[in-house]
């Protein structure tokens, strides 16, 4: 186990290399900053409590599973966070390119990439269509979040999975209890 814990680290600096110093330009550095912002609660919170009292009917259903997945994944983000302890890459590695404010939690999972993907999974179940264009939104909050050199890809990948399952659960068992 310990090898392959020690094969992951090494991947998981080289991919966080890859999208943090390899990948620069002046658009991303303008852009990213503002798409990362779409998986913040602020964000994530204000979008689903508007969708549900701005619509009726279904969206109004598929808004309320937004927000049941969103609370429930955040909760499961926070205490993985406590128990795993992972410094930032800034915190940890030589020559990460910050271009955000440093944060003052940790790193493991990705919070912003949970979020993103617990709302838009929500949405793809419902109406799969729309997973040509949600999947390419959350993705990029995803690869932000390296850009910026505030996660490992490890971090996006967990966040992103527990942010899937978090809604798979919500959308199957929601009849169940409403």
């Amino acid at each position: 186990m310990s090898r392959f814990v020690s094969w992951l680290s090494v991947y998981d600096q080289r991919a966080f290399y890859l999208v943090n110093q390899h990948i620069r330009c002046r658009i991303l550095d303008k852009l990213l900053p503002f798409v990362t912002r779409l998986g913040g609660a602020t964000f994530t919170i204000a979008l689903m409590l508007a969708m549900l009292l701005l619509s009726q009917d279904l969206i109004r259903i598929w808004s309320i599973q937004g927000l049941i997945s969103l609370g429930a994944s955040h909760i499961v983000v926070h205490v993985i966070k406590k128990l795993y302890g992972r410094a930032r890459p800034y915190d940890c590695l030589a020559g990460v390119t910050l271009n955000a404010n440093p944060l003052k939690d940790y790193s493991f999972p990705s919070g912003h990439t949970t979020a993103v993907f617990s709302i838009v999974t929500v949405f793809i179940l419902h109406i799969p269509f729309l997973a040509i264009f949600l999947l390419p939104l959350a993705i990029l909050v995803a690869l932000s979040r390296m850009y910026l050199g505030l996660h490992y890809p490890t971090d996006c990948i967990i966040g992103a999975c527990i942010g899937i399952v978090s809604s798979v659960f919500v959308v199957w068992a929601f009849p169940i209890f409403f």
